[in-house]
């Protein structure tokens, strides 16, 4: 054997077979006796071999074994998100028990780049991409993708011919909301909402900011709010579903002379600062103020209040964008899915105060 690092040769010859027969040990892509499949591991263990050199793999396969999976926010932000977290660990469990690696890749470069999109988008060894908080019309990360022949599964977004999406039920799970609290007898509704477009921003949603309405889960949430057949008395948008945003939206529209008498938000994160931000200004909820928000987190640290709000399939939407990925490695095209949410009452929703 060679010095340095033992080749798949050097296994082959210990084993007392080929070279190609040794490979097919490693890569299970051919017939093999499970008999001489075992002596050439118990080789491969013996000489310290760890398997075929992953570059060399990918050039004759033509494959890198590489998910890219594009998060629509920065990094920072997005894993201080436990949505994003709970979705991306289904989402990469499921590509795990594939033999596929995942390479997370901002949708946009640091605010201080010269470049539109990132770098990796354009240039990164993949076999699928992953939008895993959709696609915004005409949207250049997906335009990319398309000219380079990658194909593409996306979560929640706008649908594209030959790419699948994976979405939820939210718009239908926004007006079951509304309707409970209608039959408690609100009237006087707020809604914080997610970003609606590129550049995010944060303020009382206008008729012109409305018409630049771009992002799916924030438009399928209004449009629930619509279904169920109200006009919220006031509209706040919010940069990203942190909990500083909502409690900025809560003192917005809790410290005014006629406040709503519940405040519906998009995101459980929104949700708890805007009771919070309740708290501060002295309200008591629900007695003073409900509120409700959407995607069913656990939050203890609410504790005594247990929000009330939407519960989506977070790991299981993570679960089914994976199983997507691996319809189109296989060569087919998988069906668009619409995942079930479900209403889950807690303590922070009330009939309005008298």
């Amino acid at each position: 054997m060679a010095q340095g690092r033992p080749t798949l040769a050097d296994v082959a010859s210990a084993a007392g077979v080929s070279v190609s027969t040794a490979s097919l040990a490693f890569s299970g892509a051919g017939p093999i006796a499970q008999e001489t499949k075992a002596r050439v591991l118990d080789a491969a263990t013996a000489l310290g071999y760890s398997g075929p050199n992953p570059l060399g793999r990918s050039l004759r396969s033509g494959r890198s074994g590489i998910v890219a999976v594009v998060i629509g926010d920065q990094l920072r932000r997005s894993f201080r998100d436990p949505v994003s977290v709970q979705v991306l660990d289904g989402l990469v469990s499921t590509l795990g028990t594939m033999g596929l690696g995942v390479l997370l890749v901002p949708a946009s470069p640091a605010a201080d780049s010269s470049v539109a999109l990132d770098p990796l988008l354009t240039s990164a060894p993949m076999d699928v991409a992953v939008l895993i908080w959709g696609a915004h019309k005409g949207d250049p990360v997906l335009t990319a993708l398309q000219r380079r022949g990658v194909p593409v599964v996306v979560g929640e977004g706008n649908a594209s011919p030959g790419v699948p999406v994976v979405g939820i039920e939210d718009r239908r799970g926004t007006a079951d909301l509304i309707r409970y609290l209608l039959g408690l007898g609100h009237t006087r509704f707020a809604s914080v909402t997610l970003p609606f477009a590129h550049p995010r921003r944060a303020g009382h949603v206008t008729p012109g900011r409305m018409a630049a309405l771009d992002w799916t889960p924030t438009q399928h949430r209004v449009e629930g709010i619509t279904d169920a057949r109200i006009k919220p008395v006031a509209m706040w948008e919010c940069a990203a579903s942190l909990v500083e945003e909502g409690q900025a939206a809560g003192r917005a529209l809790l410290d005014v002379d006629s406040p709503p008498t519940v405040v519906v938000a998009q995101s459980d994160l929104l949700a708890a600062g805007i009771l919070l931000a309740a708290r501060e200004l002295g309200l008591r909820v629900p007695e003073d103020v409900s509120v409700a928000g959407f995607d069913g987190l656990d939050l203890p640290w609410l504790s005594p209040d247990v929000l009330t709000t939407v519960v989506q399939p977070l790991a299981v939407k993570g679960e089914t964008i994976g199983n997507a990925v691996g319809s189109l490695l296989a060569g087919e095209l998988p069906e668009d899915v619409s995942l079930p949410v479900e209403l889950r009452v807690g303590t922070t929703t009330g009939p309005p105060r008298a």
